[in-house]
């Protein structure tokens, strides 16, 4: 009875220093509602803001998932330092945006968010699927499957991330999936690119076994199991273990294709950098001899013409000349 009394004393608590975040806006922001979503910004922000609020309430469901009825605060920060401290610890030095979702609560980059934050609506939806998603399965997803699943309903394309640190990916070995885990909480932009667009191949590659139904019966059956072995057997008739062999072989290959392709491209911009001086001074040079030549083609035309009338002329001679006054 007394833990149970405890327990209940530390959720009053905790409802009551949350309560006033979403009751009330920051000293100077403002508040806009639809539906179940609320969206504190700064005049700054005001259309991104609305813009935001629409895309949130139009698109309110999530591949294979119920449509939840919970509130979410959605955050707009004016600024960089206000994002650090609306973000707290927790955000990375690359983040754009950070999901906080026991809380049920998104903070996002505004109008002054760097020019690799992307696309402002596209990551409020990838942070709104981390939502979505634990307030489905809770806890029970690997960080791997979370940013795999929120890039997934967010429509992203990641390769570009990938590619750019993992161009020898076809000679060395794949990471696992739990590998993945570290690669995504790295501070480093580039490997946590890397980790996104592996977690993304994942949750892709897992839908793609089943064309039809997709992620449905797999997070259904997680729901069920509790455990992730057990619901890829239901779902999929595959072991977690069978399911990471084929795609790290899947990736790999298709990375490095990719990775191929972008090298292929580069090694063709350095050629035509390296090879447009030697073609352009080639073309003078044909464009100089063929004046040249046009030049001693003139001549030779005159000098012709000119013998061919001396030849005329002799040929004629003195018919012309008056007669003599003998005659």
């Amino acid at each position: 009875m007394r833990r149970a009394l405890c327990a209940l004393l530390l959720l009053a608590a905790a409802w009551v220093a949350w309560a006033p975040r979403v009751a009330a806006a920051p000293i100077g922001a403002r508040r806009i509602d639809r539906g179940r979503y609320t969206v504190i910004h700064y005049a700054g922000d005001a259309v991104l803001a609305a813009s935001m609020l629409d895309a949130a309430v139009t698109r309110d469901t999530f591949p294979w998932l119920p449509r939840s009825s919970t509130r979410i605060l959605i955050m707009v920060a004016p600024d960089a330092v206000t994002f650090r401290e609306w973000a707290g610890q927790s955000a990375f030095p690359w983040s754009a945006a950070l999901a906080f979702v026991d809380q049920h609560r998104v903070v996002v980059q505004g109008h002054r968010a760097p020019g690799n934050a992307g696309d402002p609506l596209q990551v409020l939806r990838h942070e709104l699927a981390h939502i979505a998603l634990h307030d489905y399965l809770g806890d029970l997803p690997p960080r791997w499957f979370d940013e795999g699943y929120a890039s997934y309903a967010a429509g992203e394309e990641r390769t570009e991330g990938f590619l750019q640190t993992n161009a020898a990916l076809v000679f060395r070995a794949m990471p696992t999936l739990a590998a993945l885990d570290t690669m995504l909480s790295n501070s480093r932009a580039t490997d946590a690119r890397a980790g996104y667009a592996l977690a993304l191949r994942a949750v892709t590659d897992l839908a793609n076994l089943d064309r039809e139904r997709g992620l449905a019966p797999l997070l259904s059956a997680w729901k069920e199991r509790q455990s992730f072995d057990l619901a890829i057997r239901r779902a999929y008739a595959l072991t977690s273990e069978q399911f990471e062999r084929r795609w790290q072989q899947q990736a790999r290959w298709q990375f490095a294709f990719l990775s191929l392709a972008a090298d292929s491209a580069i090694v063709a911009a350095a050629c035509l950098l390296l090879l447009g001086p030697l073609y352009r001074r080639r073309r003078r040079e044909q464009r100089e001899r063929l004046a040249a030549m046009r030049e001693r083609e003139a001549i030779t035309e005159r000098a012709a013409r000119s013998q061919a009338l001396d030849m005329l002329l002799q040929s004629i001679g003195p018919s012309g000349a008056p007669p003599s006054p003998d005659a």
